[in-house]
């Protein structure tokens, strides 16, 4: 694998990412319009970002990582709207609390609320939503239903 060097510039923005946490992976998402002269180094602790957008603004961000990853199997892919980084944990089945080891965010990082999910309590609940429905069908089952409403008052237009 050959080993990016990118060089801050000396004027530059961060762009905006959101990500999210799943038991083997982050997800973290550039917001840049589309995006060109896209660089990514992932390293174990950190990943360094380098693009312009379509207007010739220069994005850079520097993201140090709550915990290591594993770069052999971690990926980016860039989009129309967005670059898209799949960092694979070093510590599977371990909840990240936030994004970088800092716990004071930058503004240019939040949560993905739309693809968040406490994946952590997942077998208990997903156990708990099947004891509710079974409960749920066996007391239908058992029920009296009567006969069938009579349906003839019903327009037919």
């Amino acid at each position: 694998m050959n080993k990016i060097t990118i060089v801050r510039p000396e004027e530059s923005q961060p762009a905006r990412a959101i990500w999210y946490d799943r038991k083997k992976y982050v997800t973290v998402k550039f917001i840049v319009h589309k995006p060109k002269d896209v660089q990514v180094d992932i390293q174990p602790d950190k990943m360094i970002l380098y693009c312009k957008n379509d207007t010739d603004d220069v994005f850079y961000n520097v993201l140090p990582f709550y915990e290591n990853i594993q770069i052999n199997d971690s990926r980016e892919r860039v989009y129309d709207r967005s670059i898209h980084i799949l960092l694979r944990k070093l510590k599977p089945d371990y909840s990240w609390p936030h994004l970088q080891k800092d716990e004071a965010r930058p503004s240019w990082i939040s949560v993905d609320f739309d693809n968040w999910r406490d994946w952590e309590n997942e077998v208990e609940d997903g156990k708990e939503e099947f004891d509710m429905y079974a409960d749920m069908i066996k007391e239908m089952s058992s029920k009296n239903k009567g006969e069938a409403p009579d349906m003839d008052d019903l327009d037919s237009d």
